[in-house]
């Protein structure tokens, strides 16, 4: 197949493309040309630089390579899925967007957006979706039209061009540029005997998934006619607590010391997150299992040896310098810890 990928440098891109690649497919990646992953494509991968806001201008390009699926793996806004399905729908067999659990009411829930009772059983596909559009208008300047739920209204309401929808949980693996893992492993490289965090937010759970088995899922429902007009969750069956997750971190890392928790009115206000932690986001990945035959493709073990491996060779740029722990002790000698 020739399957075209707009983004593809930064984070899971790169390890879709390389998949892609090895499966023997005609690959192009449609960047900006200043991430490192740029300079870096697999041979016989086809580069075409351009903005993703001016998509339609470079339609000559995008037709010469004449690619039968389009992976978009960043279409945040309402305009940027027009834009995607007006450049593609006489070009294209399929459009592939990337979507999120971001999507889902529960998860607004989650960040005390959305109202409602609390529920207990795992997301499914059908799972009611947010109701407040722009869930980060107010907080991130950068995401003021940001709405998962608006482009994939979009993209699965063209009929002249398929589409498919999956949705991520949270990422994490090498390149992350988020660093999610590195704050707790700051702590255990400072060899701190405990790690403290407020009670509720230790028992939440939220769905994760190693970004080299979600680059797998990717290309499953790019490369799979089955999945033409599909929505489809991935992500990795044990959903583990904070607690748990931080616990991983710890085993695979050889840290000896322990995770201790204190009710929210115990810590300062800085230190407990604002969440309604009741509200676990769980994912049921049965139907991309039982229909596209997806299965993980790295250990669990493994895959967190490669993310701490690639955390310490390259710390974020603010990491920690001499950080204070003497709060954390003083309310751990007061928690009698």
């Amino acid at each position: 197949m020739k399957i075209l990928l707009l983004g593809g440098t930064r984070f899971i891109g790169p390890h879709a493309v390389k998949r892609l690649a090895d499966a023997g497919h005609e690959v192009a990646v449609f960047n900006r040309g200043i991430t490192p992953g740029a300079a870096s494509l697999p041979q016989g991968v086809v580069s075409i630089t351009g903005d993703r806001a001016r998509l339609g201008d470079y339609r000559k390009a995008f037709r010469s390579f004449a690619p039968d699926v389009v992976v978009d793996l960043f279409a945040y806004t309402e305009a940027d899925a027009r834009l995607l399905m007006e450049t593609f729908q006489d070009m294209a067999g399929r459009v592939v967007a990337i979507s999120s659990c971001d999507v889902y009411q529960a998860f607004g829930r989650v960040n005390k957006i959305e109202s409602g009772p609390i529920t207990t059983e795992p997301l499914t596909e059908q799972s009611k979706l947010c109701e407040k559009r722009y869930p980060f208008r107010g907080h991130r300047p950068d995401r003021e039209y940001y709405d998962k739920v608006l482009v994939e209204q979009v993209v699965m309401g063209q009929q002249s061009l398929p589409g498919t929808i999956l949705r991520l949980p949270m990422v994490y693996g090498p390149h992350d540029y988020q660093h999610r893992v590195y704050p707790y492993l700051q702590q255990m490289r400072d060899g701190r005997p405990f790690i403290l965090i407020e009670e509720g937010f230790a028992s939440w759970r939220w769905a994760r998934g190693y970004v080299e088995d979600i680059a797998h899922a990717i290309c499953l429902v790019a490369t799979d006619d089955r999945a033409k007009n599909q929505i489809y969750h991935v992500a990795e069956e044990q959903c583990f607590s904070m607690r748990e997750w931080i616990e991983r971190i710890g085993s695979v890392y050889g840290w000896d010391g322990k995770v201790i928790t204190a009710p929210a009115a115990e810590l300062p206000t800085e230190w407990v997150p604002q969440l309604e932690t009741k509200q676990h986001i769980q994912l049921d990945t049965a139907k991309i299992r039982r229909e596209l035959g997806y299965t993980e493709q790295t250990a669990a073990e493994e895959s967190m040896r490669r993310t701490l491996a690639w955390e310490l060779d390259h710390p974020p740029e603010n990491v920690w310098q001499g950080i204070d722990y003497s709060t954390e002790d003083k309310l751990a000698e007061r928690l009698g810890v």
